[in-house]
């Protein structure tokens, strides 16, 4: 994997996510990939949810195709993160080996996503104060009603 970062542009402003491959290598890649190898595939999906995370994706999005679901669940393995504020994770059903293009940044503290469901693997970090503006925006928004949108991910 040659990406460091990704960007995700919004209707609130830009969010730059570290990646953390030594913690998370295949998870990283199948966030990138989704990204570049499917490159509209993010483009005009909301935010959602605003409780202890903001979540990303395609919920709710008919006609978009994603790559198949992540088959490696890393939560345990490499350099472990916990999930903390700031750090992004990704969405997995009940079932923990199958992660999806969806996507979560933790708002506070939610060290119970690391066991919950087999676990849910940190693969990034929101990278500067200005991303954690957008982020706290994004949340106050989805408090009011609002589905703010992601414009596009790319690498940076």
């Amino acid at each position: 994997m040659s990406a460091t970062c990704l960007s995700v542009e919004t209707e609130h402003g830009r969010i730059l996510f570290k990646l953390r491959p030594n913690s998370a290598p295949k998870t990283c890649d199948y966030i990138v990939n989704a990204a570049t190898k499917h490159p509209f595939l993010y483009d005009n999906t909301s935010f959602y949810r605003s409780d202890f995370v903001i979540q990303g994706g395609l919920h709710g999005i008919p006609g978009k195709i994603p790559p198949p679901n992540l088959d490696v669940n890393e939560t345990n393995t490499g350099t472990v993160l916990s999930n903390q504020r700031g750090t992004v994770s990704i969405a997995h059903w009940d079932v923990p080996d199958c992660g999806n293009v969806e996507f979560f940044i933790n708002l506070k503290s939610n060290p119970h996503l690391d066991s919950a469901y087999g676990g849910f693997c940190v693969f990034a970090e929101v990278q500067d104060e200005d991303s954690f503006r957008v982020v706290d925006s994004i949340a106050a928004a989805i408090l009011l009603g609002q589905h703010p949108k992601i414009i596009r991910i790319r690498t940076c």
